[in-house]
């Protein structure tokens, strides 16, 4: 799947309408983590900062840790399994795989530089708030401090995959 391949003509009006809210940035699983971060005491992120290998949705360049809010349907949540649209399958069966390969792309290329990555999970953010920003802060606590030393301490190649 190309940017700029045109998508399948909607099979409703109100189909038209939510595929045209979705959006790329500023969703509300990322308003809600950067909400949690900052209260947790962990202020001073980059958004989608365009200096780190794919433009990860949260990023703490000083301490080298890239977090990435996942929607779970265009994310194909493993905790949720949701379904594939019915009409137009092969287009979004391909869209899918698309949207996996690239995310698996990002998530190589951060850690080849050096970078710890993280993945959160829609469902599991709005399930379970206190358990994600718990983990993000043990994390984000055992990495350098941004005016120190810039490696990560203890996790060295981990990816992990919260919720």
């Amino acid at each position: 799947m190309r940017t700029g391949e045109s998508s399948p003509t909607p099979s409703s009006p109100g189909t038209a309408k939510s595929m045209r809210g979705n959006k790329g940035k500023d969703t509300k699983p990322e308003l809600l983590a950067r909400s949690l971060l900052r209260e947790a005491g962990y202020p001073g992120y980059r958004l989608h900062w365009r200096k780190a290998p794919g433009r990860p949705d949260i990023a703490y360049p000083g301490r080298r840790v890239a977090i990435f809010i996942n929607g779970c349907y265009w994310h194909r949540c493993p905790h949720c399994d949701p379904p594939t649209p019915k009409a137009h399958r092969d287009f979004w069966k391909a869209k899918f795989v698309a949207n996996e390969t690239r995310d698996a792309r990002q998530v190589a290329e951060l850690e080849a530089a050096g970078w710890t990555v993280v993945t959160i999970w829609e469902c599991e953010l709005r399930n379970k708030p206190a358990r994600i920003v718990g983990e993000l802060a043990e994390l984000l606590s055992s990495a350098s401090d941004p005016r120190g030393d810039r490696s990560v301490q203890g996790l060295e190649g981990a990816n992990p995959r919260l919720g």
